[in-house]
């Protein structure tokens, strides 16, 4: 099982429960990259005036270099220049992607879940759905099947609170999914990327 924890893809994706989706700082740290700094300068700039607000010094690093990361994983300047100053939705859709990105976990779940809703225009959504999905990926990852079950109850929530947030649910509550529209921006960049599987994500299917 040793052998198999180290090359699952799902490795690292506990830190979900920490990280988050981030929008404002993620916002925060293009916005400073796209003013010409350096990362260690960006990391700086958001400790010592600490823009996120955090209560701790480490905290707000960790984070800092998390959303530097997060932005750099993206493979693409003009999608970091659109986080810093595109509306708000269309922002916040590459923030998904982003975050899609940096963990298997949330690509798997955007695509198999949600993109499979979208492409058999089956629009209703409830826990179960998430469920099935962690159970799925539990019988195929020794990796994942040794999370405990409050690791799995957060980051199930916080599935869902990106859903919301990105408005393919009305809340957390919600009992159907919202069809989306992808930006142009970010659909082309996905298309640059080979990324093409993500589209069904955003209900894009052209």
């Amino acid at each position: 099982m040793a052998g198999n924890q180290m090359v699952s893809p799902y490795k690292g994706s506990g830190q979900i429960t920490r990280e988050k989706f981030m929008f404002y700082e993620m916002r925060t740290a293009a916005r400073l990259m796209e003013e010409g700094l350096s990362d260690s300068d960006v990391e700086e700039r958001i400790v010592e005036d600490n823009l996120f607000q955090y209560p701790t010094e480490k905290s707000i690093r960790q984070m800092a270099k998390t959303c530097i990361r997060r932005l750099h994983g993206l493979q693409d300047e003009s999608l970091i220049a659109a986080v810093a100053a595109m509306p708000q939705d269309a922002a916040k859709q590459i923030c998904l992607y982003a975050m899609m990105k940096q963990y298997r976990l949330v690509w798997d779940f955007m695509i198999t879940v949600i993109g499979e809703k979208y492409r058999m225009q089956n629009f209703s959504f409830s826990q179960m759905d998430v469920n099935v999905f962690f159970m799925q990926l539990q019988e195929q990852d020794d990796y994942v099947a040794g999370w405990s079950e409050s690791t799995m109850k957060k980051i199930r929530q916080i599935l869902i609170r990106v859903l919301a947030e990105n408005e393919y649910l009305d809340d957390i509550k919600a009992d159907h999914i919202n069809p989306v529209w992808l930006n142009p921006v970010l659909e082309n960049a996905i298309r640059s990327n080979n990324d093409d599987r993500a589209l069904a994500a955003f209900n894009c299917f052209q």
